[in-house]
Order: structure tokens, then sequence, then C-alpha cells
């Protein structure tokens, strides 16, 4: 991400102070992690627009 081999996330994911990291770290992944969030929560009921907007 910046030139050294770390990551925003961790065993608890990212949290929402890391949320800005989100896209640039994980672009590529990101319609993916969606379409399984919507999967699983077609209605968007558990924690909307905190992670995955």
């Amino acid at each position: 991400m910046y030139g050294i081999p770390e990551t925003v996330t961790g065993e608890h994911g990212i949290g929402i102070g890391k949320k800005k990291y989100l896209a640039k770290e994980h672009a590529d992944s990101l319609p993916l992690m969606k379409l399984i969030k919507q999967q699983f929560d077609p209605k968007n009921i558990l924690n909307p627009g905190k992670i995955l907007d």
C-alpha cells in the first residue's frame, strides 16, 4: 500500500477508523465483498453503511 509489506486489516476486520484505506488496498476485491454482503444481508440491515457502502 505504501511501499512496505503491511495491511490495514487485522483479525477483527478493518473497523470504521481504517475504512478510508479499504478501497486503496483491496480495490479488486470490493465487488466480490459487496456481492457476498448482499447475499447474506439482502435487506442491508446488518451494519448498513459501516464498511461496504
